[in-house]
């Protein structure tokens, strides 16, 4: 039986069953553009196997994986250890450091594999290991135990730097989304953080988008659907290949748009554990420039968190008239339903459920509507190109305001933490104090210079594009970038049943909020027999 797993520098051999074919394993919690471990565990691992009699059938390479993970659920190693993946004889290492830095699941692991008849070899010990030996079993004990203490210290040396780092106003983390750190020269500290162009203005396209919708029809998970649509990298992707990572295709989630969206790191503040880190003035320390500004996050958190529990998901799916289309009867929203027949060719129908579904209100609704999808799509296309179609496509954009409101609040704010840090008794040391009243004093000026400030308040304003609403139709990505144009224009679509003895026609009656030259509100499309099932 041949089994051959091959990675770009390491060369593997067929299994032959000899009793001596191995599982490379290798692992690195970072992998950085210089580091050259790879290639030493490689070397190390071909050097002790070739000395010992064996070969490699295959590698178990897990890179980014930090050495506290458990064997078993390693992404490479794990598989094999679960008899998911080939067979093998044993595994061969350069180091005991690289099978774990736990003891419990370092010795899990030698003893399962001793169970199972596997060997077992490292390039930091003569010869294979015999754990049945007490000599050899404390050897591999105390490696384990060497690298566990390791594992330990290093943890606590960069949760020391972080907490450092913090208090300085320093950043020390991958950046947020939207964000990328400058260093000025390779491998030096983070000398500043700025935008990053791409991802800065996908995720302002995205908070357009939500803020732009009256109707509340953009949500973040329609936004997460949307993206994954265009093959946006998602903030874990685009993260992996900032730091020259492979992409995993992770993606969007509504959840995730949700934490960049109302993140005080959007603002261009330090952030720890969701919130601001303060400076010695009592104030958030700010890092980076804003993708917007605090109004801005409002009225987003407003449209996030604060919709109406009445209001409908966004359809997220690729049909052009998804909550768009309504039964003319019973005042139910269309849903796919079975097949019908256009141009002779089997298609999606489009047509009412309620009676099916039992609700009540549509208990008289006999016969259901019911219409060969794509003759609908079609009407209603020619319907809104024909009418406003020549009509000038325009962007809205929002206009925050100045935010005074905010600006008092979060003034008030910084004043009561002051006070209530003083009565802890945070400041009673002379220096202390003179400083608590010096910061109170100017937090009070800035107070009394944004409550005589005039309030703008926030709106919305429209910018002509140059194109017109057919060319903004026509340059859509696909349907769902389509539905929400429809939308924007407040369209929808009431299909009646055909009737009578003969029921030669039914009806479309099409309507819109939005207002053109020569729109008849009440517009009115007759379909033949044939186009309805």
């Amino acid at each position: 039986m041949a089994f051959v797993t091959s990675t770009n520098d390491a060369p593997v051999t067929p299994y032959d069953g000899c009793g001596r074919c191995l599982l490379g394993v290798r692992r690195l919690s970072r992998v950085l553009g210089a580091t050259s471990s790879p290639a030493r565990q490689r070397d190390l691992i071909l050097e002790v196997t070739a000395r010992e009699g064996g070969h490699v059938v295959a590698w178990a390479d897990d890179w980014e994986v930090s050495g506290a993970t458990d064997p078993f659920t390693r992404p490479k190693l794990g598989p094999w250890l679960r008899l998911e993946q080939g067979p093998f004889d044993g595994l061969a290492a350069s180091a005991v450091d690289r099978l774990g830095r736990d003891v419990y699941e370092g010795l899990r692991l030698a003893r399962e594999n001793a169970a199972a008849g596997r060997r077992l070899l490292t390039a930091d010990h003569l010869g294979w290991w015999d754990l049945s030996d007490p000599g050899q079993e404390m050897e591999f004990t105390m490696k384990l135990f060497g690298a566990q203490i390791e594992h330990r210290s290093i943890r606590t040396r960069i949760r020391q730097e972080a907490a450092r780092a913090r208090k300085a106003g320093q950043v020390s983390h991958r950046p947020s989304y939207g964000y990328v750190h400058v260093r000025l020269r390779a491998g030096t500290k983070i000398d500043r953080t700025e935008l990053e162009p791409d991802s800065s203005t996908v995720i302002r396209e995205v908070a357009r988008r939500i803020l732009a919708d009256e109707a509340n029809g953009t949500t973040v998970y329609s936004e997460a659907a949307r993206l994954n649509r265009a093959c946006v990298p998602s903030p874990a992707d685009w993260s992996r290949t900032m730091y020259g990572q492979e992409s995993q295709g992770t993606p969007w989630t509504g959840q995730g748009i949700r934490l960049i969206l109302l993140s005080d790191a959007a603002l261009g503040y330090l952030v720890h554990k969701r919130k601001p880190v303060l400076g010695n003035d009592g104030r958030p320390v700010r890092v980076a420039p804003p993708l917007w500004d605090r109004p801005t996050q409002a009225a987003l958190r407003e449209k996030v968190e604060r919709r109406p529990i009445t209001d409908k998901r966004g359809p997220r799916g690729m049909m052009l008239l998804s909550g768009l289309a309504w039964c003319g009867v019973c005042a139910e929203r269309l849903y796919r339903s079975g097949c019908s027949y256009a141009d002779l060719q089997r298609v999606p129908a489009l047509g009412c459920k309620g009676r099916s579904f039992g609700l009540p209100q549509s208990q008289d609704c006999k016969p259901s509507p019911t219409i060969a999808m794509p003759v609908m799509d079609t009407y209603v296309t020619n319907w809104f190109l024909a009418t406003f179609g020549p009509a000038s496509e325009s962007r809205k954009v929002y206009e925050p305001g100045n935010g005074m409101a905010q600006r008092i609040a979060d003034l008030k704010a910084d004043r009561e933490r002051l006070r209530d840090d003083r009565a802890t008794g945070l400041y009673d040391l002379p220096d202390d104090a003179e400083w608590f009243r010096r910061e109170y004093a100017r937090l009070g000026e800035e107070l009394q210079e944004a409550q005589a400030t005039p309030e703008k308040p926030a709106g919305w304003y429209t910018v002509p594009t140059g194109r017109t609403v057919a060319d903004w139709w026509r340059g859509a990505a696909d349907n769902a970038e389509r539905r929400e144009i429809l939308r924007s224009f407040g369209v929808k679509v009431a299909l009646f049943p055909a009737r009578g003895p003969k029921k030669r026609a039914g009806r479309i009656v099409i309507t819109s909020e939005a207002q053109a030259e020569g729109f008849d509100p009440g517009a009115e499309l007759g379909l033949s027999f044939r186009d309805l099932m």
